[in-house]
């Protein structure tokens, strides 16, 4: 994960990956409270998408009612259970994405698929802010042809407002990978984290504003 601007230009000698294992060690001095166990019921759904840096994924979508878990891994690559060091390289073919497992009662896939386009950039071809490379692409994955025919739906609904210049790759389900412990709840575990105040915390708070978020 690099750090974005005035941090590139403090440590421009460091390489995207060390940038990102210094956020991780800047983290808040106050305890985290546990989250409260989740009871997943038999009918829950899984999604799984990518937009960029999966910290503001996940926290992105954990706001929204309905969604049980938001898991940060690895998919749409060739290296069977990578690193995030070999992720961050761009070699290993993966994207950086969250697997968003919900209550299809309380919020529905077509919702969800809707809100991705809202809470990132889906016009910037392997770029989301100062986060560069293919691991950082706009991705989102299908299981069968009735989740590929909603995802066109959506993407198409969204087009106008992005001016049509939606490059989002859109994919049959891949092989999910999940991502190293520290990843998981980063936002939540660290708030006072660098990358966390500057681009995480501003998108969330606007987000808390969102009519999914808050109906």
């Amino acid at each position: 994960m690099r750090l974005p601007s005035p941090f590139t230009r403090l440590l421009p000698f460091l390489t995207l990956c060390t940038l990102a294992m210094t956020a991780c060690a800047d983290s808040s001095s106050d305890p985290v409270k546990p989250a409260a166990p989740v009871v997943i019921p038999a009918n829950a759904e899984t999604l799984i998408l990518g937009g960029g840096c999966f910290w503001c994924v996940e926290a992105a979508y954990e706001l929204v009612p309905g969604v049980l878990a938001a898991e940060s891994g690895y998919a749409g690559g060739t290296r069977p259970n990578p690193s995030y060091e070999q992720v961050c390289t761009g070699a290993s073919g993966h994207a950086e994405v969250v697997k968003i497992t919900f209550d299809p009662a309380k919020v529905t896939r077509a919702q969800l698929v809707d809100f991705f386009w809202d809470i990132h950039d889906p016009t910037t071809l392997n770029r989301q802010g100062n986060d560069e490379g293919s691991q950082y692409r706009s991705v989102i994955y299908y299981a069968n042809e009735a989740e590929h025919a909603l995802l066109l739906a959506s993407r198409d609904r969204a087009s106008s407002a992005w001016g049509g210049k939606i490059v989002t790759e859109i994919s049959a389900l891949p092989a999910f990978y999940p991502a190293e412990a520290y990843h998981q709840d980063y936002y939540r575990h660290n708030p006072s984290a660098g990358y966390c105040r500057v681009v995480i915390k501003p998108k969330i708070d606007k987000l808390k504003k969102a009519p999914l978020v808050n109906p």
